[in-house]
């Protein structure tokens, strides 16, 4: 293809991207309600536990009149980009389809998919934590203090702790890929084992933004686990690697 091919075909990709985000900012705009109230479920699950701490009751207070209107139309864009995000994925993967190897148009969708799946885990484990993170949080500082909530700060907080736990969630993929392209190696990640647990320790520690215990504990015991199953799929697919190299020679 001729650079202007590619430009024409990019640009192809982005109108349909952007079609799809439309779409989905739309849908999310009329299930507002319902993701509304999805999202201030683990505040109403703390409340419920203690209500006392909440001096809203469970509901989120609005201070500034066009508040409302603000927080609705954020989380119909950040529903419309989730939704949209498996529309997104196939765009990005047929762009670069042309420009790949047989061998490595073989692993570009599992590697796209796997990437998606383990967001959506590590976004739905964030959610879960929620409540357990809320309820450190409302306690922390004593039983003089009462809760009233903002909708932006609330909602910030729970996207946040969402996307940093869906972005924690891809550590597998980018350790994979770097063995596969031959910057790391397995031998390598073995041996500085005890450094990697200790550095992603602090790197939950930066991108968790409650900072309780709770949800750090909840981020990093996956990470590492992810670090040991990255090592095992990382050096079986190397192997392979090695083996198609040696075939075709």
């Amino acid at each position: 293809m001729t650079l202007f091919e590619h430009l024409a075909e990019l640009r192809r990709r982005l109108i349909i991207c952007i079609i799809a985000v439309s779409i989905g900012v739309l849908l999310g705009f009329f299930l507002y309600p319902w993701i509304f109230d999805f999202l201030l479920h683990p505040y109403k699950a703390v409340v419920e536990a203690d209500p006392g701490s909440s001096a809203t009751g469970g509901k989120l207070l609005q201070i500034d009149p066009l508040e409302g209107f603000g927080i609705r139309m954020k989380t119909s864009m950040y529903t419309g980009i989730a939704l949209a995000m498996p529309v997104l994925l196939l765009q990005i993967w047929k762009f670069v389809t042309p420009g790949l190897y047989p061998h490595e148009r073989r692993y570009a969708l599992p590697f796209v998919l796997s990437a998606l799946g383990l967001f959506v885990m590590g976004a739905g484990l964030a959610y879960y934590t929620m409540p357990r993170a809320l309820q450190f949080l409302v306690n922390i500082g004593g039983d003089e203090l009462v809760t009233a909530f903002a909708p932006g700060k609330y909602f910030q907080l729970i996207t946040y702790m969402m996307l940093a736990f869906g972005v924690g969630f891809e550590f597998p993929i980018i350790l994979i890929f770097l063995q596969m392209a031959h910057i790391v190696n397995t031998a390598l990640l073995r041996r500085i084992r005890r450094y990697a647990i200790v550095g992603i320790c602090i790197v939950v520690a930066v991108i968790t933004p409650s900072g309780d215990p709770i949800s750090m504990l909840m981020l990093s015991v996956p990470m590492v686990i992810f670090y040991e199953i990255a090592i095992l799929i990382g050096g079986l697919l190397t192997r392979r690697q090695a083996a198609a190299a040696e075939a075709e020679a």
